[in-house]
């Protein structure tokens, strides 16, 4: 009768058995306590060292056993990502998760993205992993000004980090795009085209980003001498009714000779409105937007753009927020974007 070799709950043979801490110390020649440092990020070890068994568990295929982990240190060995689904700039999320996945590349650290399609259910997702430390440390997106979600990790003591600052007293890690830069930079580009009613076409007035972006649009229109106008209440438009709203602008008699729009989704549409009815961009109107992706320079390859790295904004969100976990000091971990200007037309 031949025998069978069945597998194991780790998906390997009996001939394979899993990899742990003491077969990488094997391996290695290194103490048990050596590797087990190595692996917890020990920087007191020389590199020399952390690259030796960093290199045998690769190649051994070693995964640490995460209830052990939380068993022996109290730690998940997990970042959660609370990523708003309502989010309308083209391939955010994408770019966002992709930022954080490669930061974390050869650290201990595992992600979790929990999409939230309701924002005021955020700070219950938060409250859950407040109260039940599913993760080691937190990373959220849109935040407002007195955003619940940071009041609740703050009160806590609890790692986090926010894309999108606040208007808290006590001061907590942030990394933000320099959104009142993108305002100024955007009038001046469009006054200097001669542009002398200009439009902010803007979504959630809910976020401190919003406020940023509304202030400093005020003040550069103000100091260059031209009329402001803003389209607001367009969060959560579909895009059928930003068409319309284009459709609209272009039969207005005094219709705006200059737009901002803060999100590509809704560029997209709005120009479709604008050119059904008839108008040309670069002739009767300029247009400059918020680019997060490189989809729009494609179909609109003559329409200025102002670029936000939602990738590099993941990389730096995650190294905030690690040194916040190690015990960094908050005021230490706050960093802003420079937006990227691409003047096209």
């Amino acid at each position: 009768m031949s025998s069978k070799t069945t597998s194991s709950g780790n998906g390997r043979g009996s001939a394979n058995p899993r990899v742990t801490l003491r077969t990488i110390a094997e391996v290695t020649g290194l103490s048990l306590s050596t590797v087990s440092l190595s692996l917890r990020g020990g920087t007191t070890l020389k590199q020399e060292t952390r690259d030796k068994v960093a290199e045998a568990a690769k190649k051994l295929g070693y995964i640490p056993d995460r209830a052990g982990v939380r068993l022996r240190t109290g730690k998940t060995n997990v970042i959660a990502l609370v990523l708003d689904g309502a989010e309308d700039s083209i391939d955010f999320a994408r770019q966002m998760i992709q930022g954080i996945g490669n930061a974390i590349k050869g650290t201990r650290y595992h992600l979790t993205v929990i999409p939230e399609f309701e924002r005021h259910n955020s700070a219950e997702t938060i409250r859950y992993i407040l109260d039940n430390r599913t993760a080691d440390g937190v990373v959220i997106t849109h935040t407002g000004p007195r955003d619940k979600r940071v009041q609740m990790m703050i009160d806590a003591d609890f790692p986090f980090v926010s894309h999108g600052r606040t208007e808290f007293y006590t001061p907590h890690p942030y990394h933000d795009f320099h959104s009142e830069v993108f305002a100024a930079m955007a009038v001046e580009r469009l006054a200097s085209k001669g542009c002398k009613r200009v439009m902010l076409v803007i979504g959630d007035d809910s976020t401190t980003n919003y406020q940023n972006i509304v202030t400093a649009f005020h003040k550069a229109t103000a100091r260059a001498g031209i009329e402001a106008r803003i389209l607001e209440g367009t969060q959560g438009a579909s895009p059928a009714e930003m068409r319309k709203i284009g459709l609209d602008l272009a039969a207005e008699a005094n219709r705006p000779d200059g737009i901002i729009c803060d999100s590509e989704m809704r560029t997209i549409a709005l120009v479709g409105g604008l050119e059904e009815g008839g108008r040309v961009l670069g002739r009767d109107l300029h247009l400059i937007y918020k680019q997060t992706s490189g989809i729009l320079p494609t179909l609109f390859p003559d329409l200025d753009s102002i670029r936000e790295d939602v990738f590099a904004a993941g990389g730096e969100l995650t190294r905030l927020l690690l040194r916040r976990i190690e015990g960094d000091d908050a005021e230490s971990l706050q960093t802003m974007a420079e937006p990227q200007p691409h003047w096209r037309s």
